[in-house]
C-alpha cells in the first residue's frame, strides 16, 4: 500500500495539468455549496440577534389565541384584541408598563413619487409606542410624532425613497394619508429589518388610518418589574384575560418572528442556491469521471507494466483511488476556503444591489464545513471509482501493446439499457401527467429520463455528431472532416464529456419553458377571465404593497366614460373549520367585469348572509345552492351562510365571494387588491385610461394598465426569476466547459504523434488549431442538442405536474427566441472551451511529436 501510494504521489507531481480541470470542478462545486451554508447560517444567527436585541424589553405579549391561515400562506390572520386591555395587564401584579401595538398596511411613497419598497416583503405602519424598551425602532434620529400626520420613519426607507426629516410625502394606508416625517428609527440597530419598511404615527392615527374601528390593537406588549421572569409574568397575566386571547413570552415572540423569516425568505433562499450546488456538483461529476477515465486508458501500457512486476490490482486500483483522493481533498480544502469567500462576497453585494442584510461577522459551523468537504471527497472518489477498478483489471500482457488510446464505444448492452430506462420514463412521466396526476410518478419520469440521456449518449453520439458535423465537410473542407472524425473516434468518451453541458443545458431550458409556461398561463388567465377595458393595481407582489382604496372603484364607477368599475378585495375567515381567502366585492358588477363560467343560482342575491363560491371548492366541501356554509371570522365571531351561487371558474376572482355588506362588521383594514373597469360604449381605450388615471391619481397614483400590459407586469417576477437562474447556472456552464477543454487537452495528448504526421504533411497551425476547436464545437453541439430537448421534455412534465396539482389551469408554451439562444450560448461554450487546447496543439513541435510513443 505505502507502494501504491508513493506512486500515486509521484504521478501527482507529474502530470498535475492533467489534473487541473479536475481540481476547478471539484472546487467550485465545493466553494458554493459551502458559501450557500455559511451564508444562511450567518443570516440565522444575524436575525436572531438582530430580533433579540429590537425585542429584548419585551417580556411579554398579549394577542389572539387563534390565526387563521389560508392556503398557501404560513403566517395566518389572528384575531385583534382591544386597547382597553391595557388597563387591565397594568394592574396586574409585577407589569411594569404595557402598551398597545397596532399595525397594519402602509406604503410611504418617495421624492421621486414612486412607492417605497413593496417588491415581496411588507410594508407596515403602526402606532409609534412610547415606551423605548417595548418598541422594537429605536429612535435614531429627530423626534417623536406628537400630532396627527406626524410620522416616524425607519431609516433604510428613508434613505431609499430620498426622504428626510422635515419632508412631507403621502402615506398609503390604503387611503392616500399626507403625513411629515419628523423622526428617522432603526430596528435592533440596523436601518431596518431587511426590506421592511416601517411607518410610526401617534396611537390616534393608526386606529383611524389601519384599523376598522377605535380601540382595536394587533397585540399589547408588556414589561415586566424587577425580579419576574417572563415565564412567571405570562402565568400571571393568564388568569385575567378573556377568552380567546393568550399570553406569551417575549423570547417566544421574538422565536416566532425569527422562525417566520427562515421559514419562509432564508430557506427559500437556501434551498435555491443549494439545488444549484447540486447541479453545478453533479455537472462536476460527469467532468471528473471522464478525466479519470481518459487518464486511466492513457496509463494502459503503465498499469499493464505494474501488474507484470507483480503489482496486484487492487493496488494498481488503490493507486488510482489515491491520486483521486489526492485531488479530492485538495480541492475540497481550497473550495471551503473559497466557499467563505464566496459567503464574505454575498454579504458585501446583497447591501450594494439594495437588499440590506443585517449587519455580523460570518457564521462558520462546523457542519457548514464538514458536509462540502465530505461532499466533494465523496463526488470527486466515487466518479473515480470505475476508473480505478478498470485500470486494476488491465491485463499484464498490454504492455506489450503499442497504444494506449480508449477506443470504446457504445455496446448493445447499453443501447437496450437505455432504451427500456427511456420507455419506462416516458411511461411514469405521462401516466404522472395525464391518467392519474402525481407529482411522485411525473418526478421519476423526469429522473428516469435523465439517467436514459446519460445511458443512452454513447449510442446517440455517432448517428448525433454525424449529423451535426455534415456541414463541415462542405463548410471547412478536410479541417472539418477531420474534426468530425476525431469526435466520432471514441463516441464513449463523446458522450461523457457532452453530458456535463447537457444537464447545465437541460436545467436552463427547463426553468425557460417553466417560465414561459407560467407567462402564458398568467396571459390566457387574464384574456380569458378579465373581461374589462383596464385594470388598476399597485406595482407589489407578494406580502408588499398596502393595496388600493376602497372608494376608489365608487370614484372610478361616477366617471362618465366608465360603464363598470368593481373593487376586488381580499379577507380571510375558516369555512368549516379551513381557513379560506375571500373576494370581498359587488357581485353582480363582478359577473359583468370578469368571465365566472357557468353560474348556478343569482349572484345578485347574495345580501349579508349569502356566499358564492367554485364547482371545484363546493364539490371539495360538498355544498350545493342552498346549503349552509359556516364561517369563523378574524374576530371570534361566527355566522351560517346561505350557498346562493356556484360558479365554474375562479382564476382572478378566488373561490369563495362575499358582498363588502357582509365583510363590514368583520373587516379590519379594507383594501382592495384590483379594480376592473369597463368604459361606456364608444370610449377610446386611450380616452377611457386617461380618465381613469386622472381620477386614481388622488388615491395614491395607482398603476392603469389595460389587460396586456396588466398580465404582462403580472409576469414580471417570472422573468426577475429567470435572471437569477441564468445566473446561479452559469456555474454549472463554467464546469462543463472546464470538463470539454480537460477532456480535449488530454486527447490531444494522446494523439500528439497524429498531430505531428499532420502538420509534417501539410497541416499549417491555422488548420490544426480550426481543427480542433471545431472538435470542441462539435462536443459541445451535441451536449447542447441533448441538453434542449431534455429540458424541454422536463419542463412540458413540471407544466403539467402543475396543472394537475393545482386548481389553475396551466398552459404549455415552448419560447423559441430564449430557446434559440441557449442554443447559442452553448456553441459559443464549445468553442470558447476549445480555445486553449487548441492554441497548445498548434505550439507542437513537429519532429518531437512525430517521435513521441
Amino acid at each position: 500500500m505505502n507502494a501504491s501510494l508513493r506512486l500515486s504521489l509521484t504521478s501527482l507531481r507529474a502530470h498535475r495539468r492533467r489534473f487541473a480541470g479536475t481540481f476547478l470542478a471539484v472546487f467550485l462545486g465545493v466553494a458554493f455549496l459551502a458559501g450557500t451554508l455559511v451564508m444562511g447560517d450567518t443570516l440565522r444567527a444575524s436575525f436572531g440577534s438582530m430580533f433579540g436585541e429590537a425585542t429584548s424589553g419585551t417580556d411579554a405579549v398579549v394577542r389572539g389565541a387563534d390565526a387563521i391561515t389560508t392556503p398557501g400562506e404560513a403566517q395566518g390572520v389572528r384575531r385583534p384584541v382591544g386597547t382597553s386591555l391595557v388597563r387591565t395587564v397594568e394592574r396586574v401584579p409585577g407589569v411594569a408598563a404595557a402598551a398597545p401595538n397596532i399595525q397594519g398596511a402602509g406604503q410611504l411613497v418617495g421624492t421621486d413619487g414612486k412607492p417605497v419598497g413593496g417588491q415581496g416583503p411588507p410594508t407596515l405602519a403602526g402606532n409609534w409606542i412610547t415606551d423605548p424598551k417595548l418598541n422594537p425602532y429605536q429612535l435614531a434620529e429627530g423626534r417623536l410624532p406628537a400630532r396627527s400626520g406626524e410620522v416616524v420613519v425607519n431609516r433604510g426607507a428613508a434613505k431609499k425613497g430620498g426622504l428626510k426629516i422635515g419632508d412631507t410625502t403621502t402615506l398609503r394606508t390604503p387611503d392616500p394619508v399626507r403625513v411629515t416625517i419628523v423622526g428617522l428609527a432603526t430596528f435592533g440597530g440596523q436601518d431596518g429589518m431587511a426590506q421592511v419598511t416601517f411607518t410610526g404615527m401617534t396611537q390616534a392615527d393608526a386606529e383611524k388610518y389601519l384599523t376598522a374601528r377605535p380601540g382595536r390593537a394587533a397585540s399589547i406588549q408588556v414589561r415586566a418589574g424587577p425580579g419576574v421572569s417572563q415565564r412567571e409574568l405570562v402565568r400571571r397575566l393568564t388568569p385575567v384575560l378573556p377568552k380567546g386571547v393568550e399570553a406569551i413570552t417575549g423570547q417566544q415572540s421574538a422565536q416566532e418572528n425569527n422562525d417566520m423569516i427562515s421559514s419562509q425568505f432564508l430557506t427559500l433562499f437556501t434551498t435555491f442556491l443549494l439545488v444549484f450546488s447540486g447541479v453545478a456538483l453533479l455537472v462536476a461529476t460527469f467532468s471528473i469521471h471522464n478525466t479519470f477515465a481518459i487518464v486511466v486508458a492513457q496509463r494502459t501500457r503503465e498499469n499493464a507494466l505494474l501488474r507484470a512486476l507483480g503489482a496486484s490490482r487492487r493496488q494498481v486500483s488503490a493507486a488510482a483511488l489515491a491520486e483521486a483522493c489526492g485531488v479530492a481533498v485538495t480541492a475540497s480544502g481550497a473550495g471551503l476556503a473559497g466557499g467563505i469567500g464566496i459567503a464574505a462576497g454575498l454579504q458585501a453585494l446583497f447591501p450594494a444591489i439594495g437588499f440590506p442584510f443585517p449587519d455580523g461577522d460570518l457564521v462558520i459551523k462546523t457542519l457548514s464545513m464538514a458536509l462540502p468537504l465530505a461532499v466533494g471527497i465523496v463526488v470527486c472518489l466515487g466518479s473515480a471509482l470505475l476508473p480505478a477498478v478498470r485500470a486494476g483489471r488491465t491485463a499484464p500482457l498490454a504492455a506489450l501493446r503499442e497504444t494506449a488510446v480508449d477506443s470504446s464505444g457504445a455496446s448493445r448492452f447499453r443501447a437496450v439499457a437505455g432504451t427500456v430506462l427511456a420507455a419506462a420514463a416516458l411511461a411514469a412521466a405521462l401516466t404522472g401527467v395525464l391518467v392519474s396526476p402525481s407529482v411522485w410518478l411525473a418526478g421519476l419520469g423526469a429522473l428516469l429520463a435523465l439517467v436514459s440521456f446519460v445511458v443512452l449518449g454513447p449510442v446517440a453520439a455517432t448517428t448525433a455528431v454525424r449529423l451535426l458535423g455534415a456541414p463541415l465537410d462542405r463548410v471547412r473542407g478536410v479541417t472539418g472532416a477531420l474534426a468530425r472524425r476525431n469526435a466520432l473516434r471514441t463516441p464513449k468518451r463523446t458522450a461523457a464529456t457532452a453530458s456535463a453541458l447537457m444537464i447545465g443545458v437541460a436545467v436552463v431550458s427547463l426553468f425557460t419553458v417553466f417560465g414561459a409556461s407560467l407567462k402564458a398561463t398568467m396571459d390566457r388567465t387574464v384574456s380569458r377571465s378579465f373581461a374589462g377595458d383596464v385594470a388598476v393595481s399597485t406595482p407589489s407582489f407578494g406580502a408588499g404593497g398596502s393595496g388600493l382604496s376602497p372608494r376608489l372603484a365608487p370614484a372610478l364607477q361616477r366617471l362618465p366614460e366608465v360603464d363598470t368599475a368593481v373593487g376586488l378585495g381580499r379577507g380571510v375567515a375558516e369555512v368549516d373549520g379551513k381557513g379560506r381567502a375571500l373576494t370581498v366585492t359587488d357581485p353582480a358588477a363582478l359577473a359583468r367585469t370578469f368571465d365566472l363560467g357557468t353560474v348556478t343560482g343569482s349572484l345578485r342575491d347574495l345580501g349579508t348572509d349569502g356566499i358564492a363560491l367554485t364547482r371545484a371548492e363546493a364539490d371539495r366541501q360538498g355544498l350545493h345552492t342552498g346549503d349552509t356554509a359556516r364561517l369563523t371570522f378574524t374576530d371570534g365571531r361566527t355566522q351560517n351562510f346561505t350557498v346562493r351561487a356556484v360558479y365554474g371558474q375562479s382564476e382572478l376572482a378566488g373561490d369563495y365571494v362575499i358582498t363588502r355588506a357582509a365583510w363590514a362588521p368583520h373587516r379590519t383594514q379594507d383594501a382592495d387588491t384590483l379594480i376592473a373597469v369597463t368604459f361606456e360604449h364608444g370610449v377610446s381605450a386611450d380616452a377611457g385610461k386617461a380618465a381613469v388615471r386622472k381620477a386614481a391619481a388622488r388615491y395614491g397614483n395607482p398603476e392603469v394598465q389595460t389587460r396586456e400590459e396588466y398580465a404582462q407586469s403580472s409576469a414580471g417576477g417570472i422573468d426577475m426569476m429567470l435572471t437569477l437562474v441564468y445566473a446561479l447556472l452559469a456555474l454549472a456552464v463554467v464546469i462543463a466547459l472546464l470538463g470539454i477543454a480537460n477532456t480535449l487537452t488530454l486527447a490531444l495528448h494522446e494523439r500528439t504523434r497524429e498531430l505531428g504526421l499532420l502538420r509534417a504533411v501539410g497541416q499549417t497551425r491555422a488548420q490544426l488549431r480550426a481543427m480542433v476547436r471545431w472538435e470542441s464545437v462539435l462536443v459541445a453541439a451535441f451536449g447542447t442538442a441533448g441538453g434542449l430537448a431534455l429540458g424541454s421534455f422536463l419542463g412540458w412534465v413540471l407544466v403539467k405536474a402543475s396543472d394537475g396539482a393545482s386548481d389553475t389551469a396551466f398552459a404549455f408554451a415552448l419560447p423559441p427566441a430564449r430557446l434559440a439562444v441557449v442554443v447559442l450560448v452553448g456553441l459559443a461554450a464549445g468553442a470558447l472551451a476549445g480555445l486553449r487546447p487548441a492554441r497548445r496543439a498548434a505550439r507542437l513541435d513537429v519532429l518531437r511529436a512525430i517521435a513521441t510513443e
